[in-house]
């Protein structure tokens, strides 16, 4: 059986001018909302290795179902269980930075316990059990399944995986289109 973590293609642009904590919330919504570039095209090997894949599933976010269906070239069935991990944010509004500093910020913050506005640690871990029990369940059924997911969420599953004797990396990529296999024989 194997089970390949696969992160999703390069989202469409979004906002990158300074904002305050509090309105980093609205740039969570859009990048959330935003699909994959059109320009982002995966690479040959993960085409080649999807479509050997008896079942590709994805996240219920844009840039993760769109994803699925560059791969797989069908309408693949979103499911919320693997969305990422919530970023949190704080309402503060004095100062402004641009978005991909607060979110570097806040990803750290959550690491070590902060997760106002959003999904804690702890239940994301917990989710990730749920995650990897569905792609098991898959894979088991069909042998083998490719998850169109997302970067933080994808090595939480990874380590689950890994925890209950699946072989594989670590570390699925972080880097778009990145994706690494899981085989448990």
């Amino acid at each position: 059986m194997e089970i390949a973590l696969l992160r999703h293609g390069k989202p469409d642009s979004i906002s990158t001018r300074p904002v305050s904590a509090s309105q980093f919330s609205d740039w969570i919504t859009a990048y959330n909302n935003s699909g994959i570039a059109a320009a982002s095209v995966p690479p040959v090997a993960v085409v080649e290795y999807a479509r050997k894949c008896c079942v590709v599933v994805c996240s219920s976010l844009p840039r993760s179902i769109q994803s699925a269906e560059l791969l797989h070239n069908s309408h693949p069935t979103p499911d919320s269980v693997f969305i990422e991990a919530g970023m949190p944010y704080a309402r503060w509004s004095t100062l402004k930075l641009p978005p991909e500093y607060w979110a570097v910020l806040f990803r750290v913050l959550w690491f070590a316990g902060y997760s106002a506005n959003a999904e804690s640690y702890s239940d994301a871990a917990k989710r990730s059990v749920q995650a990897t029990a569905k792609l098991i369940t898959l894979a088991q059924t069909h042998q083998s399944v490719m998850l169109a997911g997302h970067g933080i969420f994808n090595r939480l599953i990874a380590r689950e995986l890994k925890s209950q004797g699946w072989s594989g990396s670590g570390n699925p990529g972080s880097k778009y289109w990145d994706f690494s296999v899981y085989k448990n024989t």
